[in-house]
């Protein structure tokens, strides 16, 4: 019970509240996305797998769901003006599409170094695209002069509690739905707004349950955070998984530090034969950060763990599909 005690006593930027009043806002929009399963990656992995199809959400990933609520908060006056966000990909999507579906424009700042199929998925959700340069200054500037220029509201990929609420909707559909019998959820971690709304679900439905997070190698940004016991930066970042190459904020990083039991970080090419088994056994394709979950179910680091040996019921999130087909392919042959 102590996670339990804990999440009653700390005051984080969401709860367990704030994520079921956040269902019900969404509900009428979102995908409850289906669980998937394979005796043949059972086996490869030696435990029972659950994966949890946000590739199969809206916009093409988890996103939506925290967009969706962050956009449906807004009072009248506060939409009329708009939304604005920077974002290189999945949450620009998002944010487009509820901005569609609440009728109120959407300005995007996205880097030019954006995928090609992302930057696609914002236009045809009706998001107006403004260029930046590909660095975290560039896009926060850019977004200021746009906030200055339109009063719209600035809605953050991951650090908005709001967001956090939304993504958190996952958990309930997982457990309270569809696999109750879980005994950890495996979540890729970036910014930190997935796993902490996934976390503070979890553990306020089931206090045992282990929340593990899955991050690059080249972006082990999470785990040195978890060590050091604060937050840490990198002065650049090196993966496939162009998802997740941002770093945790101040709401998302107290829940990651109290609430999520552990970070495992796999290579590059353990993710890209992630992302060819869910193609070749489960049938799905999946972009490199939502494969990154089975890339670490399958890593040595996890096998080998003592403390994991009896996490043997095991969601996985596969966070999105918005991948290139080309990069899919060059990554498939390689």
């Amino acid at each position: 019970m102590e996670a339990g005690n804990e999440m009653r006593e700390v005051k984080y930027a969401a709860d367990i509240l704030s994520i079921k009043e956040a269902q019900a806002r969404i509900q009428p929009f979102i995908h409850e996305t289906p669980v998937l399963s394979s005796e043949t990656l059972n086996l490869i992995a030696g435990r029972q797998l659950f994966f949890k199809c946000e590739c199969f959400q809206k916009g093409g990933s988890f996103k939506f769901r925290g967009a969706c609520n962050a956009v449906f908060s807004l009072d009248d006056n506060q939409a009329a003006k708009g939304v604005v966000t920077h974002s290189s990909g999945n949450h620009a999507a998002a944010l487009s599409l509820a901005a569609k579906l609440r009728g109120i424009p959407a300005y995007i700042v996205i880097p030019k170094n954006a995928p090609k199929c992302k930057v696609e998925n914002v236009m045809r959700y009706g998001g107006q695209v403004i260029w930046s340069e590909p660095t975290m200054q560039s896009r926060e500037s850019t977004a200021a002069n746009i906030l200055q220029e339109t009063g719209a509201v600035l809605l953050h990929p991951y650090n908005d509690g709001h967001i956090i609420s939304g993504q958190g909707t996952i958990s309930l559909e997982l457990l309270e739905q569809q696999v109750p019998q879980l005994d950890a959820i495996i979540v890729p971690i970036s910014g930190g707004g997935l796993i902490s709304g996934v976390a503070l679900a979890a553990k306020s439905i089931n206090p045992a349950i282990r929340v593990l997070a899955a991050e690059p190698e080249g972006a082990n940004d999470a785990a040195q955070s978890k060590e050091a016991g604060r937050i840490i930066t990198l002065h650049e970042t090196n993966t496939v998984a162009d998802g997740l190459r941002a770093f945790l904020g101040n709401l998302t990083w107290p829940i990651v530090r109290d609430l999520v039991d552990g970070v495992i970080t796999v290579e590059d090419k353990e993710i890209i034969n992630a992302m060819k088994l869910c193609y070749e056994i489960l049938k799905v394709a999946v972009e490199p950060s939502g494969a990154i979950g089975l890339a670490a179910v399958l890593s040595d680091s996890f096998k080998n763990n003592p403390a994991l040996k009896d996490c043997t019921n095991i969601g996985i999130i596969l966070s999105g599909g918005n991948v290139d087909l080309g990069i899919l392919w060059d990554s498939y042959t390689k």
